[in-house]
C-alpha cells in the first residue's frame, strides 16, 4: 500500500504515534494551534480511517483511534518519494544536502559514521 498522507494527516499521525491512541477530542486539543474546528478534525480522521491510516475501536461510546501504519513505514515511503522526485533518484544527493546544511551535531555525525561503517562491513561479509 502506498501511503501519501497530507501535511494535516501527518500532524494527526504524529500525535497518535506519540500518544499511542486517542479520541477525536484529544487529537483536536493537541492541534489547538490550528484554526480548524472540531468537525474538521473529525472529518480528517474519518478520511484517514477510510484510507487505512488509522484504525478505530468503536466498542465504547467514545471511539478510540490508533495509527494503522507505523512511523517507520511512513517515513520510508515519504523518503523514497522525496529521493525519486526531488533528488532524481539519488540517495547520495539527499544525504549530501542534509549534511551540508550544518545542523548535525557531533553525536549525530558519529552515529552516521558508525552506521556507514557497519553497512560497509555487512557488504564485505556478503562478498566473501
Amino acid at each position: 500500500m502506498k501511503i501519501k498522507p497530507t501535511d494535516s494527516e501527518l500532524e494527526i499521525l504524529n500525535i497518535l504515534w506519540q500518544k499511542g491512541a486517542g479520541t477525536v477530542r484529544e487529537v483536536h486539543e493537541a492541534l489547538m494551534h490550528k484554526e480548524a474546528g472540531y468537525t474538521t478534525t473529525l472529518k480528517l480522521m474519518q478520511i484517514m480511517l477510510e484510507k487505512e491510516m488509522l484504525s478505530r475501536d468503536s466498542s465504547s461510546k467514545t471511539h478510540i483511534y490508533k495509527p494503522a501504519i507505523t512511523r517507520e513505514q511512513t517515513q520510508g515511503q515519504l523518503l523514497k518519494r522525496m529521493i525519486d522526485t526531488v533528488f532524481n533518484g539519488s540517495a547520495k544527493q539527499l544525504v549530501l544536502q542534509a549534511l551540508g546544511n550544518g545542523s548535525s551535531s557531533q553525536e549525530e555525525l558519529k552515529e552516521i559514521k558508525d552506521y556507514l561503517a557497519a553497512m560497509e562491513k555487512a557488504q564485505q561479509t556478503k562478498k566473501h
